[in-house]
């Protein structure tokens, strides 16, 4: 096998059996239109799965979770180990993460993204956590027991209309 030289890798290629890309070049190029906080919280509790960004060992972090937006508060459950102990920092005092959840068609390039960040701290509410494990139903097989719950300090959100 030969090596290729990284500027070869980054060039851009021929899908192979239909399989890759997803950026049609024949859908036009969108404009991005602000939504307010409102808007933007109704987009993030129409879907149920989205992207927790997060430091790890000095370095960003992402992991694909599900979620449920309730009275403003954003509830995911992590998958156990390293993810649930760098987000829920020392003493349960939670970190500042990032939250992204989008809808977009690839074939048409519309759609919408939201973001939010806040502090994740574990979510102690015992009387709604059995409603919450079942909207909250695992995404990967080492999702643990435990919930999250971000209540944003940032919300925004844009469509591409």
């Amino acid at each position: 096998m030969s090596e290729q030289a990284p500027e070869a890798r980054l060039q851009p290629s021929r899908l192979q059996d239909g399989v890759g890309g997803g950026c049609s070049d024949d859908a036009a190029p969108r404009r991005l239109v602000e939504v307010d906080e409102v808007e933007a919280l109704r987009l993030l509790g129409s879907v149920r799965l989205g992207r927790v960004v997060f430091t790890r060992d000095a370095l960003p972090a992402i992991r694909l979770v599900s979620h449920v937006l309730d009275h403003g508060r954003l509830i995911f459950r992590p998958d156990v180990g390293s993810t649930l102990s760098a987000i829920s920092g020392t003493r349960g005092q939670g970190s500042v993460v990032a939250y992204e959840a989008d809808s977009i068609d690839s074939g048409t390039r519309r759609g919408w993204s939201v973001a939010v960040v806040g502090r994740a701290v574990p979510f102690t509410d015992p009387e709604s956590a059995g409603r919450y494990d079942t909207l909250c139903a695992p995404w990967v097989e080492s999702a643990g027991e435990d919930l999250l719950c971000i209540r944003p300090d940032l919300i925004s959100g844009h469509r591409f209309v």
